[in-house]
């Protein structure tokens, strides 16, 4: 069975950083096309970031692009979400993902950023 908990949210100021982890299970991440994405209240889901299988490829879209940064350790079977430079829009619920912004999702972590 495939499950997936993300966590590392939190309250952060604007300018701050957070790392989010997806502990998964029921599947390698190492061998998988993994994404994050998040939800603001009252908002559409939108798709944050992704890694392909290989581990080669990342992709951001440009709101994020450069503030964040998507990586994997197979060892630990984790994925990771670094957001640099965090902005009051980056407000919402994050989620990891197995596959696109479509795929099998998690329960997600909530991060504020608040001054």
């Amino acid at each position: 069975e495939v499950q997936l908990q993300a966590s590392g949210g939190g309250l952060a100021q604007p300018g701050g950083s957070l790392r989010l982890s997806c502990a998964a299970s029921g599947f390698a991440v190492s061998d998988s096309y993994m994404s994050w994405i998040r939800q603001a209240p009252g908002k559409v889901l939108e798709w944050v970031s992704s890694i392909d299988a290989p581990g080669r490829f990342t992709y951001y879209p440009d709101s994020v692009k450069g503030r964040f940064t998507i990586s994997r350790d197979g060892a630990k079977n984790t994925l990771y979400l670094q957001m640099n430079d965090l902005k009051t829009e980056d407000t919402a619920i994050y989620y990891c993902t197995k596959g696109n912004a479509q795929g099998i999702r998690g329960q997600g972590t909530q991060v504020t950023v608040s001054s």
